[in-house]
């Protein structure tokens, strides 16, 4: 009997367009037998509002649909060009670990699926699915955890992170990824923004920074945890080992599967609860979307896992049967010599690491000859970086993408030809978007400027118990705000002007920083620069440069300046600049605008 037969005896139907493999047979068979495990069953801990509003995307008639824009005359809104992507029924109980391992071909792949690039440990496809069906039952049963649960994990990226959030997954647990470089005050304000924590994972060096009242703290480095990850067969007992599919261990695809930490650099921060679905249809555009070679494709994975980029990263990895090479810690030279190493031929990093590559010398001294393509997203990359790049790596495709922890991946780039729109992040996904006027609501069409709205199957389900924000972020029709600047040109590729919130306010004008980032980085004595609103009680706000000049280099405020002028309106020039010696950011590649907008307001060293 086929994997989807047996689901169908309890759930109607599994797949639609999707046969089973023997690996998904093994696998789902084995989730069922959770069944006994989570009966005590329990709701996320805290309601999250709107969660009942229909974000399901629109259904226009083909006509009214440009073929050549994606632009909806019908909807006022913009399609994606590709082809549909094929997701399971939605109310189909099905966990993002059944679907996830569903998607692995049989017999499963040979090359190994996480690699220490540090150590070169690694761990074989047969050994995850292993070690997730172990861990899942030992957090069942010796933890008592079930569907409802929140667990903090506190660590950095290791072979064994992915092993831990597919098994939380697994039993319906709502994992919660944060920075293990927080302080305690910061981790202490996220566990109340998602409590209770039931458990929290950390590893040795992270747990004092753990709140002193949560009463599960499990070390990830320790023989406890070690326990748990290879708990033997001898020791589950025989329900646990067969029974019948995949969904009756209650985990529902609309169910939250993480809760994630938005906006700590732009704002107040957020606990966004994503659900299961949108990893689930993450997966299913990596599976549709990417080329089939996976014993070639190795990836090395320079973000963070607890960061949004570097989650879809490594989940996009284990569904194509890849390997992924995973960096416990940052580091520029660190991760060139990984690169070299372990003939990366996809490096998935943040902007600032395509800055880097077109600019240091310290690339010459590694072998990156099997490196075939660059992915990046969190920030746009400056056209003339991306230019360098190109130059000094012609073989190499530069792919950009744009999402958000509250929208999932929105647009990316995938053919050469995509890559070749510099400006651009690429064109949509399986998502549905609109442009609207910040000023009268009104609908846009092609080629203007508005807020980007979008709705589909990977937007978040909100804010955890934070009214006022889910009220601000999504509108009465599911549509969310993405509260960046944008526009489509007639071919469907989405440009991404600013933020609307970084905007700087000169007289009655609004100047984006990004395209006065984007002619400063043209200058060749710059390394790198960020713009950000000065007050100025005459005019309101002028744009502000924080530059860092190439070493040795003379370049003096009043050139820059000067430069920049000829090349703007007037209300667009910038009309101060400070020396830095390096721009702050996140772990993530992030500016942190607000650090330095602070810095300038208080005069303090820079």
């Amino acid at each position: 009997m086929s994997a989807a037969a047996v689901v169908c005896n309890g759930q109607g139907h599994f797949l639609s367009h999707h046969s089973a493999s023997s690996t998904e047979t093994l696998f789902l068979t084995y989730m069922m037998s959770q069944t006994a495990l989570t009966s005590n069953q329990k709701p996320i801990n805290r309601p999250i509002v709107l969660a009942s509003i229909d974000r399901s995307m629109s259904k226009p008639s083909a006509s009214s649909v440009d073929r050549k824009s994606g632009f909806c005359s019908e909807t006022r809104t913009f399609r994606s060009l590709r082809p549909p992507v094929l997701l399971p029924p939605d109310a189909l109980p099905l966990s993002f670990t059944s679907y996830a391992f569903s998607l692995l071909p049989s017999p499963l792949p040979s090359n190994p699926a996480l690699l220490d690039a540090a150590t070169a440990a690694s761990l074989s496809y047969p050994d995850l699915l292993a070690r997730v069906r172990s861990l899942s039952y030992s957090l069942a049963d010796r933890l008592a955890l079930s569907k409802g649960d929140v667990a903090l994990v506190l660590s950095p990226s290791t072979v064994h992170l992915p092993v831990l959030y597919l098994s939380l997954l697994s039993l319906g647990v709502v994992f919660c990824p944060a920075n293990p470089v927080s302080t305690p005050a910061e981790i202490s304000h996220q566990c109340r923004l998602v409590a209770p924590v039931s458990v929290a994972f950390a590893t040795s060096s992270a747990a004092p920074k753990l709140p002193p009242h949560l009463k599960s703290v499990i070390i990830l480095d320790s023989p406890q945890f070690h326990s748990l990850l290879l708990a033997s067969d001898h020791e589950r007992p025989a329900a646990s080992s067969s029974t019948t599919a995949g969904g009756e261990s209650g985990v529902l695809q609309s169910d939250a599967a993480a809760i994630q930490f938005s906006s700590g650099t732009t704002g107040r921060i957020k606990a966004a609860a994503v659900p299961h679905r949108a990893f689930i249809a993450m997966a299913a555009a990596f599976h549709q979307y990417a080329p089939r070679r996976p014993a070639a494709e190795v990836t090395l994975l320079a973000a963070p896992m607890f960061h949004s980029l570097g989650l879809a990263a490594v989940c996009g990895g284990l569904v194509l049967g890849r390997t992924t090479v995973v960096m416990e810690s940052p580091g520029f030279a660190k991760m060139l010599r990984a690169a070299a190493k372990h003939r990366a031929t996809t490096l998935l990093a943040a902007p600032p690491v395509v800055v880097a590559m077109a600019r240091s010398e310290e690339v010459d001294k590694y072998d990156l000859g099997a490196l075939e393509a660059v992915s990046t997203g969190g920030a746009p990359v400056p056209e003339e970086v991306a230019r360098r790049f190109m130059a000094r790596f012609p073989g190499v495709q530069l792919r950009q993408g744009y999402g958000s922890t509250e929208g999932g991946g929105i647009a990316t780039m995938i053919s050469n030809e995509e890559c070749s729109h510099l400006r651009s992040v690429g064109r949509l996904g399986n998502v549905e978007a609109k442009l609207v006027d910040v000023k009268t609501g009104k609908a846009l069409s092609v080629g203007q400027q508005g807020e980007l709205y979008v709705r589909g199957p990977a937007v978040m389900i909100g804010y955890v118990g934070d009214y006022q924000a889910n009220e601000s972020t999504f509108d009465s029709e599911g549509w969310l705000k993405t509260g960046d600047l944008c526009y489509f040109d007639n071919e469907g590729y989405l440009y991404i002007v600013d933020r609307l919130k970084e905007l700087i306010k000169y007289k009655a004008y609004q100047v984006p920083p990004a395209e006065l980032e984007h002619l400063l980085h043209s200058i060749p004595d710059v390394l790198d620069a960020v713009v950000v609103p000065y007050p100025q009680e005459d005019v309101g706000q002028i744009p502000l440069a924080f530059v860092v000049r190439k070493p040795g280099s003379n370049l003096s405020e009043a050139k820059i300046m000067d430069y920049v002028a000829k090349q703007v309106a007037p209300y667009k020039k910038i009309r101060k600049v400070l020396f830095i010696n390096s721009i702050p950011k996140s772990a993530t590649g992030k500016t942190l605008r607000r650090e330095l907008a602070t810095r300038a307001l208080g005069g303090s060293r820079l």
